[in-house]
């Protein structure tokens, strides 16, 4: 559902500094919160990210068990035509995971309407700040951490979507466990949600 407010941020200057709240564009914040969209991208990022390689053998594949153990009669036991049949120590595995792939495909819409929900409900939570310019010189963690602590995401997990692809800023925040820095094209909704607070460059708005 759509809400009538206008959404405002905290804003920052690239050094940390506050300073006057912005609004944020309202044809992306504009209150929509659709859980299912956001529940349906959540599980297919999660599924991709499995390689599927994970391989048992089954009777055929295990070596030796080629003749029979025993003839078929008159010895007293049960019959038997292999030693590696499942039943026995050493034997195949039944219906065991082979390769496969996990991969779920969500239609663009819906992955486009559910990280605009997920954008939403962080806006909604005032968990969304703006900050000028992410530009550093060489890549130096303090340079990354000294913005972020004064934000307010020191003991936060957080987001730093980048106005493109930004090398330096991205080596900066990559020793800080709970920062994640990515180009803003690159933020998937399972980004959004798995952060307590996103900080955006204001040129990738």
């Amino acid at each position: 559902m759509a809400d009538e407010k206008n959404f405002q941020a905290k804003a920052f200057t690239a050094k940390g500094t506050s300073r006057d709240t912005v609004d944020l564009p309202g044809e992306l914040f504009d209150g929509t919160v659709h859980m299912p969209a956001m529940h349906q991208a959540v599980k297919a990022y999660l599924a991709n990210q499995r390689q599927g390689t994970a391989k048992t053998k089954t009777r055929s594949y295990v070596a030796g068990g080629n003749q029979k153990p025993w003839k078929q009669k008159g010895t007293g036991r049960a019959r038997q035509g292999s030693i590696r049949a499942p039943n026995w120590v050493g034997g195949g595995t039944v219906f065991g995971p082979i390769p496969r792939s996990y991969a779920q495909y969500v239609p663009r819409q819906v992955r486009a309407l559910a990280r605009k929900s997920a954008l939403n409900a962080r806006a909604r939570e005032g968990a969304i700040a703006i900050v000028d310019l992410f530009d550093f010189d060489a890549p130096k963690t303090k340079n990354m951490l000294a913005p972020i602590e004064k934000v307010g995401g020191a003991d936060k997990k957080v987001l730093v979507p980048t106005n493109g692809a930004k090398p330096n800023v991205f080596l900066s925040g990559r020793n800080l466990p709970n920062v994640h820095v990515m180009p803003y094209s690159d933020v998937s909704t399972y980004h959004i949600l798995w952060s307590d607070l996103v900080v955006i460059e204001e040129g990738a708005l």
